[in-house]
């Protein structure tokens, strides 16, 4: 297929312009998603063209050839892209972490070469998660050193969003003697193996299953300085999440709209000669428009709060007050997520109150949204957050500004 879309931007995109820029590749996406959920078939095309159109490149600089759009309007596009396609928008959560990390870190030709690479549609995964006894804080993937000096990486892990569909994954390492760091490792290489094992019920498509490292290959260039980069890394992954929420509410509408207005069987019991003319319906499709403008409400509001850290970090500044812009960044984060978590979820459940029985149709795939939703809330689990927000407004606690999960030495 080919796209009708700009190789070169004279300057950095607004958000209206973007949207018009993107608009047709969404509505692409988003007619193949009920099948693509029906069959079981994973979005590789759908990656591929936004690839081609380098929405990955939103957010990087135009003097690295990106398209330059801030932070906070790449989160809402990312949330037009999650209502096409919920899948397709997480699948790329660790490529547009990955973008903040290099664009806050010190430039560097190591730097400009990720920038302009990226520009032209490299796409880039994430592992950093790994199953087994790990100890909490810890990573049993290793990087070690051959004889000869070679860099080589060996270890599993899962939960490796997005690298499915990538050219490179940002993979947490542990190091005899060292730190642990992250490393950049080229997938198309001997030694490692990427399997579709994601068996959530939701959020299918977004490749989140295991990755192996058998002795693959890293250059010593592609060897981070530690594992937290970004100052708003973190919130940056919430962020995403948070996005593709608001997308899910927005098709939750979408769909109920849809399907409300083409009905024109009633019930005998209902209140209107027309089903988009009954009182009830009419409420319930109401309570969901308001889920939706709740999202994109609280998703501007802490994607603003994350760009200002993003803009204070670029090229490496750390100026006095940037740990107090990261913890509000983290709080409204949290705030927003604990909000999402609970009501997009409800907001999917109750669209079938709008359609009767023919709602469940598996044709329909409506389903989806709250096997999605509800995937996508369990994620870092929320309960915490609830907790970090209560502790940072009762105490100014900062939010942690990372997370780990393993077992605690000596527990039963």
């Amino acid at each position: 297929m080919t796209l009708d879309l700009p190789r070169t931007i004279a300057g950095p995109l607004d958000l209206a312009e973007a949207r018009a820029r993107f608009a047709p590749l969404f509505e692409r996406i988003a007619e193949g998603a009920v099948g693509r959920e029906r069959d079981r078939e994973l979005p590789r095309r759908a990656l591929r063209d936004l690839q081609e159109a380098r929405f990955g490149a939103l957010t990087v600089p135009t003097t690295h050839g990106g398209l330059g759009l801030g932070l906070a309007d790449a989160v809402e596009l990312l949330s037009d892209l999650a209502e096409a396609d919920s899948n397709v928008a997480h699948a790329l959560r660790g490529h547009l972490a990955f973008v903040e990390d290099q664009t806050t870190s010190v430039p560097s030709s190591a730097r400009d070469e990720w920038l302009h690479r990226i520009a032209d549609g490299t796409l880039i995964g994430n592992a950093w998660s790994e199953r087994g006894s790990a100890e909490v804080g810890t990573t049993a993937t290793r990087l070690v050193e051959d004889d000869d000096g070679t860099l080589r990486v060996h270890g599993t892990k899962y939960y490796t969003t997005g690298t499915l569909y990538a050219d490179w994954t940002d993979v947490t390492v542990g190091r005899d003697g060292l730190p642990d760091t992250a490393v950049a490792v080229c997938v198309d290489q001997p030694g490692v193996t990427v399997l579709d094992d994601w068996d959530g019920f939701g959020q299918r498509h977004t490749g989140t299953g295991t990755v192996v490292f058998d002795g693959a290959v890293v250059q010593p260039e592609h060897v981070f300085a530690g594992i937290e980069r970004a100052p708003h890394q973190t919130p940056f992954f919430q962020l995403v999440l948070n996005a593709v929420l608001t997308g899910i509410a927005r098709a939750v509408v979408r769909d109920a709209t849809t399907r409300v207005t083409g009905r024109s069987r009633v019930y005998s019991h209902g209140n209107a000669d027309h089903t988009r003319d009954d009182a009830q319906i009419q409420a319930i499709v109401g309570e969901l428009s308001a889920t939706a403008f709740t999202a994109e409400a609280l998703l501007r509001r802490s994607a603003e709060a994350v760009e200002r850290v993003a803009l204070a970090a670029r090229d490496g500044a750390r100026p006095d007050g940037l740990d107090e812009l990261v913890a509000r960044a983290g709080a409204d984060v949290y705030r927003a997520q604990t909000v999402l978590s609970d009501a997009v979820p409800a907001a999917a459940a109750h669209l079938f109150d709008a359609l009767g029985a023919s709602g469940v149709s598996v044709d329909a795939a409506l389903d989806r949204h709250w096997r999605n939703a509800r995937t996508v809330a369990s994620h870092n689990p929320q309960i915490f957050k609830r907790r970090i927000v209560g502790e940072w407004v009762l105490n100014g606690t900062p939010p942690p500004t990372a997370w780990a999960i393993g077992v605690v030495p000596g527990a039963s």
